[in-house]
């Protein structure tokens, strides 16, 4: 399999990976915020993004300070 093709399978696996570790898990972030992770995304800009249920906005996912266990 050509290199291009191993690294976007690297991604997606990846990706997938994370949608398992942190949709419906609760989360406290640096700035406060706590909640449910409802939705997470790719940006080009910021990498890996989560949006927390009932607060607007979408945040990068280092501001993850602590997780539910589960």
């Amino acid at each position: 399999m050509p290199t291009v093709k191993i690294r976007a399978s690297t991604i997606l696996g990846e990706f997938e990976k994370a949608q398992t570790e942190l949709v419906d898990k609760a989360v406290v972030l640096t700035d406060g915020i706590c909640g449910t992770v409802d939705k997470i995304w790719l940006d080009e800009l910021h990498g890996l993004r989560i949006s927390i249920r009932g607060h607007d906005g979408k945040w990068p996912v280092s501001t993850v300070k602590f997780s539910q266990k589960g």
